[in-house]
């Protein structure tokens, strides 16, 4: 099994791998001190195993685990104790481990998880509206190597400029580089709509709609030929 360490603290790491090491069946293939490193290493490789430290510099690992959308198993390792009945909410997470790490201990998590990678996988067919981030209450994005969440019923306007988009919200605009096309697969349908080319609205914040725009909070946005019957269609209108 392909494993990857994420931790702030490199001795952490070194007893973790050192722990790894005794098992032929596990391999560590990289170590992290930071989350945003991980999550762009786990856009371009899979892997079996996170170990994953809880308390980490701009947020916990299990927001972390929130923004994977396909999270393999993850045993959290952490010096307390708080976080153990939230932990236990996500499926992904297989073993919560509190530090210091004994080797005893340490084989009763790979025992876990050998176990759980044994037993089929049953899923569940769902529709596109259910399977488009339906459990998912938040956004993450990359803000000069931190991570920032943002919930999804604060979010107000989204808007393409070039390279980059804009994400604006009530008080605040955060300018992410990624792509319109991108944002939006992370957005749920029962909430957002692209109403032009440039342009994703949350549909809940609709104040107002006059003649080819449409009024969200302080913003005026444009809505397309092309993107007006679905928008209609939303409003229930003909």
């Amino acid at each position: 099994m392909n494993c990857i360490i994420i931790d702030d603290e490199a001795t952490a790491r070194a007893i973790v791998a050192q722990l790894c090491a005794k098992f032929s069946d596990l391999n560590v293939i990289e170590e992290f001190e930071s989350a945003v490193e991980a999550i762009k290493f786990l856009n371009q490789q899979q892997v079996d195993v996170i170990f994953l430290d809880i308390h980490m510099p701009g947020f916990t690992g299990v927001d972390f685990v929130q923004t994977l959308k396909n999270p393999p198993h993850i045993v959290l390792t952490t010096s307390d104790t708080e976080f153990a009945i939230e932990a236990y909410e996500y499926e992904a997470i297989v073993d919560y481990i509190v530090k210091p790490i004994t080797p005893e201990r340490f084989e009763k998590s790979i025992q876990k998880i050998k176990k759980v990678a044994s037993q089929p996988v049953v899923k569940t067919p769902v529709s596109k509206t259910e399977s488009n981030n339906s459990s998912v209450t938040d956004l993450y994005i990359n803000i000069d190597r931190r991570l920032i969440k943002l919930k999804f019923n604060e979010i107000l306007v989204v808007e393409a400029k070039g390279d980059y988009i804009e994400i604006r919200l009530e008080k605040d605009t955060y300018r992410v580089h990624t792509t319109l096309k991108k944002i939006k697969e992370k957005l749920p349908d029962s909430i957002f709509l692209q109403i032009h080319r440039s342009y994703i609205i949350n549909f809940n914040k609709i104040i107002d709609i006059e003649d080819n725009s449409v009024l969200i909070g302080k913003n005026v946005v444009p809505i397309s030929r092309s993107n007006r019957p679905e928008l209609m269609r939303r409003l229930n209108l003909v």
